[in-house]
C-alpha cells in the first residue's frame, strides 16, 4: 500500500508536468479542508483530498468537501495511486479536447 504522501508527491508532479500547479490547501482556522488546491491551464480548479487506498475521509473532511461542491466547485477524494493515475489521465484528456 502507498502512503500518503507518496500519492501527494507523484500527483503534484504529475500536474507540474501538465503545466500547473497543485497548492498546499492550509487554511488556519478552518480544518478538514482539502489537502490541495490544483490549478491547471485553461483556468480548471480541483479541490483534492488525498487518502491511502483504504484511508476515510473525517466528518471535517466531508463536510468542507461537500460544502465547496455544493458552491460548485469541482472537488475530488482520491484514494491511492490507482485513483489518482485515474484524475492524471482524465485532466489530460480534458486538455486535448479544449
Amino acid at each position: 500500500m502507498q502512503r500518503e504522501r507518496d500519492v501527494e508527491k507523484w500527483l503534484c508532479n504529475q500536474v507540474k508536468k501538465l503545466g500547473g500547479h497543485a497548492y498546499k490547501f492550509v487554511s488556519p482556522g478552518c480544518d478538514g479542508v482539502p489537502d490541495r488546491i490544483i490549478i491547471l491551464p485553461g483556468g480548471r480548479v480541483y479541490f483534492v483530498e488525498l487518502k491511502t487506498d483504504k484511508g476515510q475521509p473525517s466528518l471535517i473532511q466531508e463536510w468542507q468537501m461537500r460544502f465547496l461542491s455544493d458552491l460548485g466547485c469541482d472537488v475530488r477524494l482520491i484514494r491511492g495511486m490507482d485513483e489518482a493515475r485515474v484524475f492524471i489521465e482524465e485532466v489530460q484528456d480534458a486538455s486535448i479536447h479544449m
